[in-house]
């Protein structure tokens, strides 16, 4: 069974553009190009096509809120968002309504064809030029703060989370009292958090100490 596809771009000459590349794929057909996303979301719900192309910049109703729309109402639906625009934010607002694929409209016509296979076949695609973006995106997402301390700072989180005082501290690493008082503003400083029973529940949920 031929992959059925809706186009929604409202530039009438991608559209076109876009409609003969696909029809040229034997395993894929058309079943109707639109204009704007509020049409994209009902012809979406009339037509049940397998995968939309969707343009991210449209009137009436914008590709990613278009996006959200589709998915709503047919999780089984595909999206793949195709834009001008390669920048982060661009990118991100697509992947959170929900695409499963993002392809720059500069890229090779022959993106645009794999992104279609990709999907379909339950799997994400992403422009080349893109992935970059989205990959740096996630590993600032997943930034641990754990990780912006220094292995000292996190020395003197363990051992303030386990209960020990200023002087304890200074003794056990071998530093003046005052030293430990410049680590403890810089955790503070840097994880935001003001107390030490704050302090605490960090180290806990990180996994430096124990609740035993």
């Amino acid at each position: 069974m031929a992959i059925k596809i809706l186009i929604a771009d409202d530039h009438g000459v991608v559209a076109e553009g876009l409609k003969h590349l696909v029809e040229a794929q034997a395993d894929m057909e058309v079943v109707a190009c639109v204009g704007d996303g509020r049409e994209a979301v009902q012809r979406s719900r009339d037509l049940q096509p397998d995968v939309v192309l969707m343009d991210l910049s449209m009137p009436e109703l914008n590709g990613a809120d278009a996006t959200r729309a589709i998915l709503q109402r047919d999780p089984r639906c595909r999206v793949i968002v195709l834009s001008m625009y390669s920048d982060r934010e661009y990118v991100r607002r697509a992947l959170k309504a929900g695409a499963a694929g993002y392809v720059v409209k500069r890229s090779a016509a022959r993106e645009v064809v794999e992104a279609i296979r990709a999907v379909h076949a339950g799997q994400r695609y992403l422009s080349p030029r893109v992935a970059d973006v989205v990959i740096n995106d996630y590993a600032e997402e997943r930034d641990d703060p754990l990780a912006r301390l220094s292995a000292r700072e996190r020395e003197v989180l363990q051992l303030l989370a386990e209960g020990r005082t200023g002087a304890e501290i200074a003794q056990r690493l071998s530093l003046s009292q005052k030293t430990v008082e410049t680590y403890r503003a810089r955790l503070v400083e840097k994880l935001g958090i003001r107390d030490v029973a704050g302090l605490v529940r960090f180290a806990i949920q990180r996994g430096l100490v124990s609740l035993e």
